[in-house]
């Protein structure tokens, strides 16, 4: 008798359980990028009608993504970045990121690139824990960010490993609040409130840390567990948008404490036979909503897909249905 009331719960159940899967998002177009150099696609806004895009091996270029065709080509835009202001993140960490760039022949490593309404852009600097801002008009400067930021941030067990730092960035149309995204062991979400020329915490940094493992999605077909990650922010509409590389999902979070409010997958298109990498962890690294749909960009590191294209993508997923605000 149990074991049939056990079955009919499950029958009563399954509904709710079906319910709770995050809704698949649909793409509505892909464009491959040409002409990006060594094909590291590491961040990606919009900007009035254009879109941009950042490359974490080219420290002194930002790209406009034109469409032509059915690809999308790079156009170099060439900036000067000044001298980095000294970096409140730990010597072991900074010297192996030192160590890298020697390799790469870059230092600034750039993960991630916003836009205000005035059309400000602003990049983020894993290497070195700042923000470049590339203003309309003049040149470059680096934002004067509080002290206690990085300190903060490790306190809640985020940026203390190499290679796991800065890797999202988001900015309100009014260039008044920033949002950066720690990537991976920990996670997180931290805040800072422009003041003039300077930027403050306004009742702490950090609005959100997390630690913790999962498992990549199933048509990956590796059961090995790996930390949760960031691998960019948005802003749209009051709300925070989080891109989630493993677990191959958009979800959308307050902006006041990081808390998940929904989330949408996209793990029956971007993990398609023909679109697949063959890799257990994610490559999607850019991120901007907007009412229509989501760019998502993928830094595939050179890596071939399933169809055999090597270039990097940028995926167009239609919104979801009711919208991005929807329940």
């Amino acid at each position: 008798m149990r074991g049939v009331l056990f079955l009919v719960g499950l029958l009563i159940s399954a509904p709710l359980w079906a319910a709770e899967a995050p809704e698949q998002l649909r793409l509505a177009a892909e464009y491959p990028v040409e002409g990006l150099p060594q094909g590291n696609l590491s961040g990606l806004t919009r900007c009035g009608d254009e879109l941009l895009a950042v490359s974490d091996r080219v420290d002194n270029q930002l790209y406009r993504l034109k469409p032509i065709g059915g690809l999308l080509q790079a156009e170099a835009e060439t900036f000067l970045a000044p001298p980095p202001p000294p970096s409140n993140l730990p010597w072991g960490v900074r010297a192996r990121s030192w160590a890298v760039s020697m390799l790469r022949g870059n230092e600034l490593d750039f993960e991630g690139i916003t836009c205000d309404q005035a059309g400000n852009r602003y990049l983020v600097s894993e290497a070195l824990a700042a923000v470049l801002q590339i203003p309309v008009s003049g040149e470059p400067t680096w934002l004067m960010l509080p002290d206690n930021l990085v300190r903060q941030a490790r306190a809640s067990g985020m940026l203390l490993h190499f290679n796991a730092l800065l890797e999202g960035i988001a900015v309100d149309p009014k260039g008044e609040r920033l949002w950066l995204a720690a990537e991976r062991e920990r996670r997180g979400l931290m805040v800072v409130h422009r003041q003039q020329a300077t930027w403050r915490c306004t009742g702490g940094c950090v609005i959100f840390s997390e630690a913790g493992t999962e498992a990549p999605p199933a048509p990956t077909g590796s059961g090995q567990r790996m930390p949760r990650d960031f691998s960019d922010v948005a802003f749209f509409e009051e709300k925070l948008f989080t891109l989630e590389r493993l677990a191959h999902q958009i979800c959308r979070r307050k902006p006041s404490n990081g808390e998940v409010e929904r989330c949408w997958s996209f793990v029956e298109e971007g993990l398609a036979d023909t679109r697949r990498y063959g890799v257990p962890f994610g490559v999607a690294e850019g991120l901007w909503i907007d009412a229509d749909g989501a760019w998502v960009g993928l830094d595939n590191g050179g890596k071939a897909r399933g169809d055999g294209e090597r270039r990097p993508i940028v995926w167009r997923f239609s919104a979801p249905k009711g919208g991005w605000s929807g329940k």
